[in-house]
């Protein structure tokens, strides 16, 4: 009786997790495209300072950065990146204050592991007006309806 109580509580915990990992990747699938759709031709560089105002993970080959409140780029990786997912904090690489593609790096920084760089493979600008009405304009769609 125990072994089965035991076996069906694994059994609900693993579809559970499968649960999560799958709402998580569909919002991630989500986020990329609402980006994708805000994000302009692709552009050689971006100028860089030696900080970002933020981050955000998109997929394991793709995140959009903000190096000041008002700007953020779309960068695509030249494939995955799974020290991303685990990251605290991000670094970028740049020569002469600009982050270029197909050249520069994201490290994804993480305690107590060895940071491994990701090539920029591509850098779009992101509409961060349009990006941020179309993300209040999904939160409301999103909202319960009603009290």
């Amino acid at each position: 009786m125990k072994d089965s109580l035991r076996l069906t509580a694994l059994l609900l915990g693993v579809a559970l997790l499968g649960a999560c990992a799958t709402n998580a990747g569909l919002r991630e699938s989500n986020n990329l495209a609402l980006y994708q759709a805000h994000a302009g031709e692709p552009v050689d560089s971006f100028s860089y300072y030696g900080s970002i105002s933020g981050w955000t993970l998109l997929g394991d080959t793709t995140l959009a950065v903000w190096p000041r409140p008002s700007r953020a780029y779309l960068l695509e990786l030249h494939g995955p990146c799974s020290d991303l997912a685990f990251a605290h904090a991000i670094a970028l690489s740049s020569r002469m204050g600009q982050v270029h593609a197909r050249f520069d790096d994201v490290t994804p920084l993480s305690r107590g592991s060895t940071p491994f760089p990701c090539r920029i493979r591509e850098i779009r600008p992101l509409d961060v007006k349009a990006l941020k009405r179309a993300g209040k304009l999904a939160q409301d769609q999103s909202a319960p309806s009603g009290t």
